[in-house]
């Protein structure tokens, strides 16, 4: 018997060692927190009812857990024995049923903690009101969902299940609701940075404090820990029944032993959740006992504070929050620097009802408040989110090349992140195709939700953003909803469900869009305006870059086992990383200096060249004119370029040639072929008319797409690759060709551009419908027709005179420069070397509409 048990597999003594340790540490930091609540503060509040009662249900979901492990639970079935059987699957359903409503009620005591942080900072109060809501949507339709996890309901504990119950897989409702988990963790890990870290405080009580906050992100480095335990648990399980992932199996194989992990690092992640929102509330306890640990010295002296007022970094709104009066630092501190009284307590209002920022800072950490006519002069200077105090950016328009180089680089790196992303998700989508023997309809629909995203984005949340908030803020949003795009990826794999696919195609297109609407005006706008379709074409061209390298990562590391449900879960990871980078990004854009547009600057430039912007067309300003053909030229290319990028392979196939190389690596060549493209527009528009150039690339796109129909064989592979190269410099061009002469409607021209993406919806559908009937090399046809409309748009540009006026740029002398004179220009541009004017801006600066090219 002895030797019988010592062969038995068990997880069950580290399964409940781990989480005895973790429920009786945050056991300790609950009382620790009503102890400083009680005792200290005398005060307790609603985040702290919602933390005993997170506590309580941590509580429960860790007994059962215990509990479950002296039933068996971390065995493997055969090792389980009889009378345990129904004992163990009581525990394993009430630990189902309290996981979502612990995470429920630590997170809500968190928040309800942000809103009293947030009394004058409206956005921060909103976000933390918007996240708490999802909070406790998701958490109550997953309780839901756990609590009738099986029909009938008590089919759940009965062992045998009867054999007319359905049960959904409890494993994979887990892996489901991850991406919900991970995003409310890291937006209540980087909620509060921005506030704490443009407080006014001495740089010790300030990394405290960031610290203090920042253990958040240990929840979620366990949240993925645990998901990575699901995922095995998932995985080997569903192999050795031979079932696809996410299928509705009733019985639990070896559930206990699959599962028995993933429940300790969920007790872990609950328990830890509720340490982590306990630790900020300890500060008082703490300086109780400890006081050197975070005691530190504020201000000083009212000089201190003056400077600190005239750098416009002082704390103010923290005092008036906390009822100091607004008077020098003598009314909030000791009547010495050094002393130690307080006489914040003067204001018996204040000591009734104490806001939560106390439980930050006390009167002795900040300095006191400006004037009213101070605060009033820094309320004017924001240029940002409200709790941001930032000072007026740079004009991008009025920068040297010099100084443009550092935003330009910064912004170029968001060029490169979503050719990454669609190049990785043309793979991806063909991959999920074979997975679930997905119809070619039903992969049309994945990359028409893709574009559609490009139609709404830009007219609803991108325009209202950029135009209220300008190009930090945009960048920021678009950031966000692109992460949160990739992580609904992973309930998409874990189900294989089509509609779940669709929708993160969306949101990922959706929050692509929403980056897309500010970074090409930005690229265009940055720096002298003579070289914008130069600046364009190269930051594209990055972008092209990263629509190589994506599918290569695809598929040479991502799948290259085999066509089945564990290669899609193994990109989740990918997608994972890409969620987490957009973050950090994000939060790398909150903090560098970033120019700024705004639309008067945009209107003065404008206005230098009235008599050219103000002409008419047919009784319509050139400019809307204008503006109007390039959103339609917009339209047909990006439908066009969509149809070969999808119908690529398969013309290739058709056309059976001999060639050495199979169609996904000419398809490669010919995604490597566009990126060249783009580099090669981006020099010639040094020394070559904007207009000429598109007018080069458009006829080329038209005369190869017209062959694809006619050719096979080789020839027709080098044509069909030789398209790509036309195809490249085209959108880039287009766009900042067509800003030129927008003034204060810049940004507004810039939403609808982009929103002209939205073709990539349209005319894939058309062609697959034409190819249904007649063939695909047949097909093509709709491409050349699409290009060919599109092709208009140049030959308005070179033919009509008032148009040619409009978008050429002039030199500094309203002349025509001769090539070497243009080639010379560019050269001092990269060196810096440029004429100063008298007021210090460079003479392209102040001349960035002029025209340098004859007509």
């Amino acid at each position: 018997m002895s030797e019988d048990a010592k062969s038995i597999d068990d997880r069950g003594p580290a399964v409940l060692a781990v989480t005895v340790t973790v429920i009786v540490v945050s056991s300790i930091f609950v009382i620790l927190r009503f102890i400083s609540r009680i005792a200290i503060v005398r005060k307790v509040s609603w985040d702290d009812y919602f933390m005993i009662l997170a506590w309580a249900i941590s509580f429960g979901l860790s007994f059962s857990i215990c509990y479950g492990t002296s039933r068996g639970l971390g065995r493997h079935d055969v090792d389980i024995l009889p009378e345990w059987q129904a004992s163990l699957k009581v525990c394993e359903y009430v630990f189902s049923v309290l996981y979502n409503p612990a995470l429920m009620a630590t997170k809500t005591s968190i928040l309800i903690f942000y809103l009293n942080l947030s009394k004058t900072r409206p956005f921060f109060r909103w976000a933390s009101i918007v996240t708490m809501v999802v909070v406790n949507a998701a958490g109550l339709a997953l309780t839901i969902l756990n609590i009738f996890q099986c029909r009938p309901v008590d089919a759940v504990i009965e062992n045998p299940a009867p054999p007319s119950a359905q049960c959904i897989d409890i494993v994979t409702l887990y892996l489901s609701s991850a991406p919900v988990n991970i995003i409310t963790d890291l937006a209540i890990l980087f909620l509060p940075i921005p506030l704490l870290t443009s407080m006014r405080l001495p740089r010790k009580q300030k990394n405290i404090l960031v610290f203090t906050f920042a253990l958040g992100g240990f929840v979620a480095i366990v949240d993925v820990v645990r998901i990575a335990y699901l995922q095995q648990a998932s995985l080997s399980r569903l192999e050795n029944l031979g079932k696809p992932i996410g299928s509705r199996i009733g019985a639990q194989n070896d559930f206990s032993w699959y599962a028995s992990l993933s429940y300790m690092w969920t007790a872990v992640e609950v328990n830890v959740g509720i340490i982590c929102a306990c630790v900020p509330t300890l500060k008082p306890l703490i300086i109780k006992l400890l006081p050197g640990i975070i005691s530190d010295r504020g201000y000083s002296s009212e000089k201190e504070w003056a400077s600190a007022v005239r750098e416009g970094t002082a704390n103010v709104d923290l005092l008036a929050d906390q009822g100091c009066p607004r008077s020098p630092p003598t009314a909030c501190r000791g009547s010495s620097p050094g002393g130690s009284e307080i006489e914040h307590a003067t204001d018996s209002h204040a000591d009734e009802n104490p806001d939560m920022m106390e439980f930050l800072t006390t009167p002795d950490m900040v300095g006191p408040p400006l004037t009213e006519q101070s605060v009033s002069t820094r309320n004017e200077t924001n240029a940002f989110f409200d709790f941001v105090n930032m000072k007026r950016p740079k004009s991008m328009v009025k920068m040297s090349s010099k100084e443009s180089y550092y935003p330009l680089a910064l912004v170029t790196v968001l060029f490169f992140l979503w050719g990454f992303a669609y190049g990785l998700l043309d793979v991806l989508n063909g991959q999920f195709q074979l997975v679930v023997e997905m119809t070619s309809a039903q992969s049309t629909g994945l990359h028409s939700a893709y574009w559609a995203g490009y139609f709404v984005a830009p007219l609803t949340c991108g325009r209202y953003i950029l135009k209220r908030w300008g190009f930090k803020a945009t960048f920021i949003a678009g950031l966000c909803i692109y992460g949160t795009g990739t992580l609904i990826f992973w309930p998409s794999a874990v189900l294989t469900s089509f509609p779940a696919f669709l929708i993160s195609n969306f949101i990922v297109g959706f929050g692509l869009a929403t980056l897309e609407v500010a970074a090409n005006p930005f690229i265009v706008l940055c720096g002298p305006a003579e070289f914008a379709e130069t600046r364009s074409n190269l930051a594209q061209g990055f972008q092209a870059i990263g629509s190589v390298v994506s599918p290569l990562l695809a598929q040479r590391v991502l799948f290259t086992r085999f066509q089945d449900a564990p290669s899609l879960i193994d990109v989740q990871w990918a997608y994972l990383a890409i969620a987490l980078f957009d973050v950090l990004l994000a939060l790398v854009f909150y903090y560098v200096p970033l120019p700024e547009a705004w639309d008067d600057d945009l209107e003065d430039i404008a206005d230098r060249r009235r008599r050219a912007n103000s002409a008419k067309l047919a009784g319509m300003p050139v400019v809307f004119v204008t503006l109007t053909i390039a959103v339609l030229s917009q339209f047909c290319y990006v439908g066009g370029q969509e149809v070969v990028g999808i119908e690529f392979q398969s013309v290739a196939v058709k056309m059976h040639a001999a060639f050495i190389l199979d169609p996904v690596d000419s398809q490669t060549i010919a995604r490597a072929c566009f990126a060249l493209g783009r580099f090669t527009a981006a020099l010639m528009g040094v020394l070559i008319n904007p207009r000429w150039i598109l007018l080069f690339f458009y006829t080329g796109l038209v005369i190869t797409s017209g062959l694809m129909i006619s050719l096979g064989g080789t020839a027709g592979i080098v044509i069909l690759i030789l398209a790509s190269f036309f195809e490249s410099a085209i959108f880039p061009t287009i766009f900042a060709i067509s800003l030129r002469g927008m003034g204060a409607h810049t940004k507004t021209a810039s939403v609808f551009l982009t929103a002209a993406c939205s073709g990539g919806a349209v005319f894939p559908a058309i062609t697959k419908a034409v190819a249904n009937v007649h063939g695909i090399q047949y097909a093509m046809s709709v491409v050349v027709a699409v290009y060919t409309v599109g092709a208009l748009y140049p030959i308005y540009l070179n033919v009509v005179p008032a148009a040619k006026k409009q978008v050429d740029p002039m030199g500094d002398e309203n002349s025509p420069l001769s090539p070497g004179s243009r080639a010379s220009r560019a050269l001092s541009v990269v060196t810096g070397q440029r004429k100063r004017s008298s007021n210090g801006l460079s003479t392209v600066a102040e001349t960035v509409e002029d025209s340098r090219w004859g007509r």
